[in-house]
């Protein structure tokens, strides 16, 4: 096991983040300085607060959770001035991500191989191409695997992320059986000593049927070829979308071992407060977000960050 935020200036990553979410601040701060100013921390504020976090897609029941915890923490800390909200409502939101584990599993020796799913159009391959670069920033080698075989797009896509990364993309014909792509991709990773694999899949979910049974194939295939494999399964979901962010990472979670997730777009979003109900109420780890559309804009999920980036006023 090893964290993702290995090797990550905190301070950096803390201003990476308020850059990537302005536009989720100021769905929440943003309405917040017009609700505090020269008030008290009374019933009327707290139903405010209640719809503002609705409006920045939190959703209803973890709102209604952030608003009794930051009653809670108020009459604790015995703060009666609505000035102490942004303060208040950063610590709700930090434990509403207490137990969010963006540690990232690596083998303990051979390759590692990680999983990649999601529908099309969410960033997928994107972020397999900025996580390639990040790893092989780190010094570690990469070998990318074309296994969405349903798109012809989806193969040239991931040869062009493999190009800028500097990662070799195995690959195979359009309409190729994915799980023999994934094969060849295990086998080319243990003759080259290769440090780790990134799985792309088929986006398809219109027939959760046949993707089981795809997924199902190639998870039979890389458990035959890689024990202990896939050492993460990371669901891929588009930040921009809210609360129908929810409805892919329930619907995946029935056709697919997902340990964890990448939200994308972040930063082309007010609807950053996503994130909060996806960890809390479905209990799936955010482990990487998407804060910008440079190479180096995938960043690893800190919940401190993220609370702060929301709450607090700056650039």
């Amino acid at each position: 096991m090893r964290g993702c935020e290995s090797g990550v200036d905190k301070l950096g990553l803390l201003d990476r983040f308020k850059r990537g979410l302005a536009k989720s601040r100021e769905a929440v701060f943003g309405r917040l300085t017009s609700l505090f100013q020269g008030r008290k921390l009374d019933e009327a504020l707290y139903e405010e607060l209640e719809e503002v976090l609705l409006a920045a897609d939190v959703g209803f029941d973890t709102a209604v959770w952030l608003v009794q915890e930051v009653r809670r923490l108020a009459r604790a800390a015995r703060a009666t001035e609505a000035e102490a909200l942004p303060g208040l409502l950063q610590q709700a939101m930090e434990e509403a991500l207490a137990d969010n584990r963006p540690d990232m599993h690596f083998a303990d020796s051979g390759p590692t191989l990680f999983l990649f799913v999601g529908v099309n159009g969410v960033g997928k391959t994107t972020s397999i191409g900025k996580l390639a670069a990040r790893y092989r920033a780190e010094g570690r080698s990469v070998l990318l695997a074309a296994g969405d075989t349903f798109r012809a797009a989806a193969i040239e896509q991931l040869q062009e992320w493999g190009r800028r990364a500097g990662c070799d993309v195995i690959r195979h014909a359009q309409g190729a059986d994915p799980a023999a792509v994934v094969y060849d991709a295990i086998a080319a990773a243990k003759a080259r000593g290769i440090d780790l694999i990134l799985c792309d899949t088929a986006g398809r979910l219109h027939n959760k049927a046949h993707l089981m049974a795809e997924l199902g194939k190639v998870y039979k295939v890389i458990a035959r070829e890689l024990p202990g494999a896939p050492h993460e399964t990371l669901l891929v979901v588009d930040g921009t979308t809210g609360q129908n962010a929810i409805l892919q990472a329930k619907a995946f979670l029935d056709v697919a071992n997902v340990s964890g997730l990448v939200v994308t777009k972040l930063d082309g979003t007010a609807k950053g407060g996503v994130i909060l109900p996806i960890v809390r109420e479905y209990g799936i780890p955010v482990k990487w977000v998407g804060l910008g559309e440079q190479l180096d804009d995938m960043e690893p999920f800190s919940a401190t960050a993220f609370a702060s980036a929301i709450c607090q006023p700056g650039s």
